[in-house]
């Protein structure tokens, strides 16, 4: 994971986040309730920030001290980091088959001099 980093969002930004975070009138229609809209709306806001700024938006945290438009985030995993990260990860679930295909093969062989001994 990346290390945590701090950024700064314009004033636009920060007004969009803000009317996402409007509360808005609840509507209630027999068992359905649709009180998270609030939420659902911040976390959208967030996410198309994140997205644009390139930061993971569930990571987000205030900077104390600093103004409202100061945070910081773990940033994204860029398309190519993704990519190193994935055949990485390929290779090695390769290797770890690799060795228990052995393994097995030991064992059975084991198995069958044991048998015809």
């Amino acid at each position: 994971m990346y290390p945590r980093t701090n950024y700064e969002m314009t004033e636009e930004q920060l007004s969009t986040l803000l009317a996402a975070m409007r509360p808005v009138p609840v509507m209630r229609i027999g068992n359905f309730d649709m009180s998270n809209k609030q939420q659902d709306s911040a976390n959208r806001a967030w996410e198309d920030l994140g997205t644009k700024m390139g930061f993971d938006y569930m990571t987000v945290q205030p900077i104390p001290g600093k103004g409202q438009r100061f945070f910081s985030a773990v940033p994204s995993e860029t398309k190519e980091a993704l990519n190193e990260r994935l055949d990485r990860e390929a290779l090695e679930t390769k290797r770890q088959r690799i060795t228990q295909l052995e393994n097995d093969i030991k064992n059975l062989q084991a198995k069958l001099t044991e048998i015809l001994a």
